[in-house]
């Protein structure tokens, strides 16, 4: 090899050196653009813990979540494996990955009732149940589901710490049930089907009296008893429920239905339908 080859050659390491460490740094950029996360290396399952905690707190949940899912595959009987099982759970519930959250949950509830996160568990459960809900014109199965384990959830854990959130998560819950009954009997009302609809402001009535939305309900069967040519029943429910709550939003819409009614001639009443009444 010639003296000038010699000297090339250590250059030509050097840009080659170079060129391979710039794409490690790239694909490292790449990879962190992508929402990947780099594990930290551990040296002890207690580490393993630690770190994953640590994790979940900065939010880096998918480094998170392999270290948890590490420990459990590794300490399948370790006195502490169901808090993994939780933070596990609660890194997927952050992540938005309902259904996964949803069976870390049920599985802590199922293998580990008496661990100390069973609290916990019960009440995110129902936060996982509830993210798989659907907006308001699809079936509310998993509102209903999740009102039920937060139900649940109140009753089995009476002193636990996040019970007033539980409160607040079973009135919203209700409300959007409420409000999913009040949408289907105003259809049926406003299509002069008179049957179903009162069947869906009576079960508003019923169920949920307790929240606001009831006066609504109330005044959509005063709107039932105008389509059945009962005039001087609606005047009468509606000058009820204006009295009943005044200086209040539905007063208003109760004192204009009032005037709308009695400005109304009497007309012919509708007619029965011979449709079944739907069961939800």
């Amino acid at each position: 090899m010639s003296d000038a080859r010699v000297r090339r050659a250590p250059r030509f390491l050097r840009v080659l050196q170079a060129a391979v460490l710039g794409t490690v740094v790239a694909g490292a950029v790449l990879l962190a653009g992508c929402g990947g996360s780099v594990v930290p290396s551990v040296h002890s399952d207690a580490e393993r813990m630690t770190v994953g905690r640590r994790l979940l707190q900065q939010g880096e949940m998918n480094g998170a979540i392999a270290l948890f899912k590490s420990y459990i595959e590794r300490n399948g009987g370790a006195s502490d494996v169901d808090q993994a099982v939780y933070l596990l759970g609660e890194c997927y519930l952050r992540q938005k990955e309902w259904n996964s959250a949803q069976l870390e949950f049920e599985r802590l509830l199922r293998d580990y009732p008496e661990s100390d996160s069973s609290g916990a568990a019960a009440f995110r459960l129902g936060d996982a149940l509830y993210g798989q809900a659907r907006g308001p014109d699809f079936d509310a199965e998993f509102v209903q589901k999740a009102l039920t384990q937060w139900l649940e959830y109140r009753s089995s854990y009476p002193g636990h710490w996040r019970q007033k959130e539980a409160d607040e998560r079973i009135r919203h819950a209700r409300d959007v049930l409420a409000r999913k009954l009040l949408t289907s009997a105003r259809l049926y009302a406003k299509l002069r089907m008179v049957t179903p609809a009162r069947v869906y402001f009576d079960r508003i009535l019923a169920e949920y009296g307790d929240l606001g939305i009831a006066g609504e309900a109330d005044i959509g069967l005063a709107v039932c008893d105008r389509l059945e040519g009962k005039k001087e029943d609606a005047i009468a429910r509606l000058e009820r429920i204006e009295r009943e709550h005044p200086n209040m939003p539905v007063a208003a819409i109760a004192h204009r239905e009032l005037e709308r009614t009695r400005k109304m001639k009497s007309r012919t009443p509708a007619k029965p339908e011979p449709h079944p009444i739907p069961d939800s």
